[in-house]
């Protein structure tokens, strides 16, 4: 397996039969292949068939490549459509709890971050369906109630009386 200039992970053929070989079956969708895979030789020996792509070096600038990428969240489409302040505002259950919740929505949204929120849930809820364990939270992230209420961190920052402020400076 090889990186290219923008950190992009190209496999060869070997590199795909030793992930086979390793117990990383099915492989994951979206495989960036050399030209040297015989990509109907290979689908054809596979139960599960994953999407390879042809490997081109990219034309775009750094920048504009690092851009695209993050402009694209790689999660399944009902999170990508989940109105994600509905969401979390059916989540609290007292009036203090929708007015904090509220307010750290519209910074939320201020910085363009509900497709991050969107990750988010879908991060937590693919973790407790394969039983991974994550930590209680750390750092300025546990002031933020909203990910409190997503499930991301355990503190409750308004029990805590922490202030959004920090987390979002």
């Amino acid at each position: 397996m090889k990186t290219d200039s923008y950190s992009q992970l190209v496999f060869d053929e070997d590199d795909i039969v030793n992930l086979i070989l390793s117990g990383h079956y099915p492989l994951p969708t979206g495989i960036l292949v050399d030209k040297s895979v015989d990509v109907k030789s290979v689908k054809s020996q596979l139960d599960t068939v994953p999407e390879f792509i042809e490997y081109t070096e990219p034309t775009d600038s750094i920048d504009i490549f690092d851009y695209k990428l993050q402009s694209n969240w790689y999660m399944p489409d009902e999170y990508k459509k989940l109105d994600i302040a509905e969401h979390v505002l059916k989540l609290c259950v007292t009036q203090e709890e929708l007015q904090r919740a509220g307010e750290e929505l519209l910074l939320f949204q201020d910085r363009n971050l509900f497709d991050l929120l969107k990750f988010l849930k879908y991060l937590v809820d693919t973790m407790k369906l394969n039983g991974i364990i994550w930590g209680v939270g750390r750092g300025s992230s546990v002031s933020s109630y909203v990910l409190y209420l997503l499930g991301v961190h355990r503190i409750n920052s308004m029990y805590y009386d922490l202030d959004i402020q920090e987390f979002l400076r």
